[in-house]
């Protein structure tokens, strides 16, 4: 089973590579994509499977004994994370071939498509930090060529901000790396575990850890540092916008989760009140950003920004509890965040814009796709029995658990503020009449096709089937928090047995 790693990596490589020099139509390419997607997510599946039954499963590369070698391994975290990635991939890949016009296919859209998601799953299965550095580059060329690809002046003045920032978080980066090596001698996460307690210079360690907290913090947009977001999403293809959305600021999330419950559990704890200071402040501003703009994707961008700070309440509570929540929340931002650009795209099409005030009647026009948005409207504001509500009513319960009562007070005023811009989407665009003379900078209106409602309505089924049977979700995402916090089945995976007993009895 431990090929499976491997394969999880190698597909949507090998469909880079396929997509770029099929000799088809733009179709055809998008073809290809999808079944790279769809073959990622089935492996994947077997993959959680797999772990969920025994465990984290480990692979070293070239026969190097850990932590000598390159290791990839999947715990539960990283196993249920790469199943949705997979899932919001295939969706995207279908998305497109209706969004990517034959342009940008040509210039190799579907290749740099499938390699943002190699990079996304190669950053999930890393067992060591160098080579995490590595998968968030990957996952930065491909991004920018996204964001450049068949662009205008305003798509490239996105690009440039989203890349100057993300540049500088690349440097802090293998700074803390190039710090962490030289005190520890080693990069690979299971033994950093083991070694970091022993340095010496523990105040050292300190300031590797907030290097770190600051470079994740940049990637995943968290409070101070989330400017570079509502600055480019807006400005791209919706099938671009809505893969960002879904997965680029979580892969930061993440690697916040893993370096600070693995490498730096001591720092963590030291600074968990700085994290949560962080996510209410992130979870805040990003709803406030969303209530000053009138772009239906510069509203949602805001919206991905106030969804990190959830998320990065659970890392700063630092319970069980609190982590399983989060990751629960996780799983929630990225499906429902995929789904609400497609909706917007959809909304694009329909109206010939993206602007509140030239758009409407679309309840009249269309009440089926008009109850969908409604669903996922209500999904990310928490309303039971959808999906969003177990996801703030988890956190809610960890943070009562801890008696945390302001962070309950923010999470009950951020839900509240986050209906106030989508009830105005509601009231804009599908409630109102259309107005009789639209301007002349709106695009004559067009019907989506199959490729773009059948991922919307995929998308908006899971969403139901997790709110009305959370428990599976729920249930893994506790499993995966607890081998966060207890991490002793991830370190057996990859670390020789005698290695681990030997530096036990050395601590």
């Amino acid at each position: 089973m431990n090929g499976l790693l491997i394969c999880c990596v190698l597909l949507p490589m090998i469909t880079a590579v396929i997509s770029f020099i099929w000799p088809g139509s733009a179709r055809a390419r998008g073809m290809v994509s999808v079944t790279g997607s769809i073959l990622l997510l089935l492996v994947s599946s077997v993959q959680l499977y797999y772990v969920a039954v025994h465990g984290p499963i480990s692979n070293q590369m070239g026969g190097w004994q850990a932590p000598m070698g390159i290791t990839l391994i999947a715990d539960m975290l990283s196993a249920l994370l790469l199943v949705v990635a997979a899932i919001v991939a295939t969706c995207i890949s279908v998305y497109s071939v209706s969004d990517i016009s034959d342009e940008r296919v040509e210039g190799g859209y579907y290749t740099f498509l499938n390699m943002l998601t190699a990079g996304v799953a190669g950053a999930f299965l890393t067992g060591d930090l160098f080579n995490l550095y590595v998968w968030f580059e990957v996952m930065l060329i491909s991004s920018f060529a996204l964001l450049v690809l068949g662009g205008n002046k305003v798509q490239l003045d996105g690009a440039v901000k989203y890349v100057a920032i993300n540049l500088i978080s690349t440097v802090l980066l293998l700074t803390a790396i190039g710090l962490l090596y030289g005190l520890t001698g080693t990069l690979n996460m299971a033994d950093l575990s083991q070694q970091v307690p022993l340095v010496e210079n523990q105040s050292l360690v300190a300031v590797v850890a907030v290097l770190f907290l600051i470079a994740f913090g940049i990637k995943a947009a968290v409070f101070p540092l989330y400017f570079w977001l509502p600055a480019s999403y807006h400005t791209l293809p919706i099938s671009v916008s809505a893969l960002f959305a879904a997965l680029m600021t979580k892969i930061g999330i993440y690697a916040l989760m893993r370096t600070f419950t693995l490498v730096f559990p001591g720092e963590h704890a030291a600074i968990s009140n700085t994290l949560l200071i962080m996510g209410l402040l992130t979870m805040i501003l990003g709803v406030f950003g969303a209530m000053t703009h009138s772009d239906i994707r510069r509203i949602l961008a805001f919206h991905v920004i106030g969804s990190i700070g959830f998320m990065l309440l659970g890392l700063g509570l630092g319970s069980p509890l609190a982590m399983g929540a989060a990751i629960f929340y996780m799983v929630h931002g990225i499906l429902i965040k995929a789904l609400l650009f497609m909706i917007a795209g959809i909304v694009g099409k329909l109206g010939g814009t993206y602007e509140l005030s030239e758009l409407g009647g679309l309840y009249k026009e269309r009440p089926g796709f008009s109850i969908i948005f409604l669903l996922a409207a209500l999904a990310l504001i928490g309303i039971p029995p959808l999906s969003g509500f177990w996801a703030k009513l988890l956190i809610i319960n960890a943070s009562l658990s801890q008696e945390s009562y302001i962070v309950i007070a923010f999470v009950l005023i951020a839900s509240l503020l986050t209906f106030i811009p989508l009830i105005r989407i509601w009231s804009e665009a599908f409630w109102k009449a259309r107005p009789e003379t639209p301007k002349a900078h709106v695009k004559t209106a067009s019907e989506p096709d199959a490729y773009a409602w059948t991922p919307v309505l995929a998308l908006s089924a899971l969403m139901l089937l997790f709110g009305f049977l959370p428990s599976t979700v729920i249930n893994l995402s506790d499993t995966a928090a607890n081998s966060l916090l207890e991490p002793s089945a991830y370190l057996s995976a990859v670390l020789p047995g005698d290695e681990v007993a030997a530096t036990e009895n050395a601590q």
